[in-house]
């Protein structure tokens, strides 16, 4: 992981985000939720009602940074609600985070 106010090599940043997006997918598969890491990957995970096509009815979304120290546990999710934009049904990822030890 990277400390506050080092700014991450962009290709190992896209590199963390797709393999814990990976990781929420094996721990959480489903379609209900899109999951949202511009620009890096977008995913549906979670399990529930599946979205097929147009605007998902649950969308959480975050920058790169957040959504990293979300997976490792460094910040939880009800701390984090200045930076993920989530809406809709089971958009609340705190059952499944952090991805990877504490």
């Amino acid at each position: 992981m990277f400390s506050r106010g080092e700014e991450p090599v962009a290709a190992a940043v896209k590199a963390a985000v797709k393999d814990a997006l990976a990781a929420l997918i094996q721990a959480a598969p489903g379609r209900s939720v899109e999951v949202r890491i511009p620009p890096y990957a977008a995913v549906q995970a979670i399990p529930g009602r599946t979205h097929r096509r147009g605007t998902p009815s649950a969308v959480v979304e975050t920058d790169a940074r957040t959504w990293l120290e979300l997976c490792v546990g460094r910040i939880k999710w009800a701390d984090a609600t200045n930076s993920v934009r989530a809406s809709g049904e089971r958009s609340d990822l705190s059952p499944w985070l952090p991805l990877f030890g504490e």
